[in-house]
């Protein structure tokens, strides 16, 4: 088998560490960061279903849990797919 002559270069992928380098944040926007996320995560998680529970008055207790429970699991997923979009963009 002959040696290939000459340079061919088959890979046409940047180089490794090529990419553009994301710029830092400071210390006072990540810490108002956290604490927003923190806030905001707090008041959908925990006191939006606790208000739904107290407030739904219509419904019996099962109707009710469930439809907290279902509010959560919607609300979580959400956040976090808000938050992964946030940090596609660079934004947090």
């Amino acid at each position: 088998m002959a040696a290939p002559t000459g340079s061919v270069d088959t890979n046409s992928a940047p180089p490794v560490g090529d990419e553009e380098t994301p710029s830092p944040i400071g210390w006072a926007r990540a810490a108002l960061t956290s604490l927003v996320i923190l806030a905001l995560g707090t008041a959908l998680l925990v006191y939006l279903p606790n208000w739904v529970l107290t407030h739904l008055t219509g419904l019996e207790r099962n109707g009710r849990v469930t439809v907290a429970t279902a509010s959560f699991f919607v609300l979580f997923f959400a956040f976090a797919w808000a938050l992964r979009r946030l940090q596609a963009h660079r934004l947090i």
